[in-house]
């Protein structure tokens, strides 16, 4: 189960503070739950877990056992939340060097991503690599015409099937976009390539639940049942009766709007194991794109401990007092190591000997979090049994959930990001595509570049 440990935000947050939230939360509740808030079109994930198609969950099954049987590698093609959900799971859950196991030992294709920036220098990389291999692609987009993973698209299918027949080519390809429209939708039905659907009322940075994220879980060889067991068990807890109790995502969201509006600037995911950092960039994702509107919204860092205590600790310890951090916190780990003892103790150890290191861990934890907290940071705590798929499950949806309800008490728009558009229209401009030729002599009048 999840827990949120706030006792470390107590010297910054009253108790009378959390009670006079009440309301507010219980008018961003019923404005979710109603689907009555802004964006309201996109509030499908809330139900997801409850009523994902059982059918669906087969065909995803199918389609990844038939990459894992036929394929050495799947790519997956897309940005934003169109790949950092599934790479969150991915690298959460599996072998931190799995690139370098053999295949046999990895058991299932290795999975890589294309499509997340416009670096020539890492796509000729990525293609080197796969060189030799049978290669798979799983282009997610929407439209089909985002600029960077139709960049990679194109260039990996001209690269790696320039010579397949359109029969063959299709086998390589799974696609996942609009269910009625979009180039991608088109490409799809000409060349009878097999699809998954985006839904409608579903926008990227919440879709690692729909076969978004699922397809390319289940290919690196997760059990998506258990991903999707979690999420609903968080469901069923945070749905439950404010009369009950804050749940844990009530509370989190509550004391994340009190620290915001006592001056405190960003808030800070940290994780004491080091598979967690592209869960963090998918969370920074999914406030920053949310909660970032109307001159709102807390700034979105991460950290991995206790790596950079060496490098950012001193910033976080006695830097500027606006940022408060969020910590992931898991009980168990999946493989124990016992610090040998060594009596010539030259590196002043030996007290540690004998000792497992996941201890040691927890205490460079508790001991940062007390030490930033006196020098105050305030902390919350989000303790989890393992490093589990039902465990990441709850902690997808209750992220979810929080991010909502955060955005909704602070008069924001949860699930629109208008200001993605901005660098967008300019990069067209430049570019010199169709229809932006005005906009395209106005950049370059007030540019200080020659425009080439």
């Amino acid at each position: 189960m999840l827990y949120v440990k706030d006792h470390l935000t107590n010297q910054f947050i009253s108790s009378h503070e959390r009670e006079q939230m009440t309301c507010q939360l219980s008018a961003a509740r019923d404005l979710l739950d109603s689907r009555a808030c802004p964006g309201s079109e996109y509030t499908g994930w809330l139900d997801l877990p409850m009523t994902f198609p059982e059918e669906l969950i087969e065909r995803i099954e199918e389609t990844a056992g038939r990459i894992r049987r036929d394929y050495d590698v799947l790519i997956v093609v897309g940005i934003g939340g169109s790949y950092l959900g599934a790479r969150a799971v991915i690298e959460a859950l599996s072998h931190h060097f799995s690139m370098l196991l053999p295949a046999g030992e990895r058991g299932c294709p290795l999975v890589l991503f294309a499509g997340h920036q416009i670096s020539s220098d890492y796509l000729h990389d990525l293609i080197d690599v796969v060189k030799g291999k049978r290669v798979a692609l799983n282009v997610i987009s929407k439209s089909g015409t985002t600029t960077e993973p139709a960049i990679a698209f194109r260039v990996l299918r001209d690269t790696l099937f320039r010579d397949a027949e359109r029969e063959e080519l299709a086998k390589h390809i799974v696609i996942t976009t609009d269910e009625k429209r979009g180039a991608l939708r088109r490409y799809a039905d000409e060349m009878g390539i097999t699809t998954f659907v985006i839904p409608d009322d579903i926008g990227g940075r919440y879709s690692v639940l729909t076969p978004v994220g699922l397809l390319p879980i289940a290919v690196a060889g997760f059990e998506i049942r258990e991903l999707l067991e979690g999420a609903r068990a968080e469901r069923e807890r945070s749905m439950a009766p404010l009369s009950e109790g804050f749940s844990a995502a009530d509370r989190y969201a509550v004391n994340r709007m009190i620290l915001m509006r006592k001056g405190f600037q960003a808030e800070i995911l940290a994780c004491y194991e080091p598979s967690m950092r592209y869960f963090a960039e998918w969370w920074k994702q999914l406030f920053g794109e949310s909660e970032g509107k109307d001159g709102k919204g807390l700034i979105t860092m991460s950290v991995d401990l206790t790596t950079d205590l060496h490098s950012l600790g001193q910033l976080i310890q006695e830097g500027p007092r606006v940022f408060f951090e969020t910590v992931i916190d898991f009980a168990s780990v999946k493989h124990e190591i016992m610090i040998p003892g060594d009596p010539a103790d030259l590196d002043q150890l030996e007290y540690l000997a004998g000792k497992p290191m996941s201890f040691v861990n927890r205490q460079a934890s508790r001991g940062t979090a007390l030490a930033h907290v006196s020098g105050g940071v305030p902390n919350i705590r989000i303790e989890l049994p393992d490093r589990s798929l039902k465990s990441l499950g709850a902690l997808i949806y209750f992220f979810e959930r929080a991010c909502a309800l955060s955005c909704i008490m602070n008069g924001v728009n949860p699930f629109d990001q208008p200001g993605v558009e901005a660098y967008k229209r300019n990069m067209f401009a430049l570019l010199g595509k169709a229809g932006f030729e005005e906009m395209r002599e106005e950049l370059l009048r007030s540019s200080s570049e020659d425009g080439e």
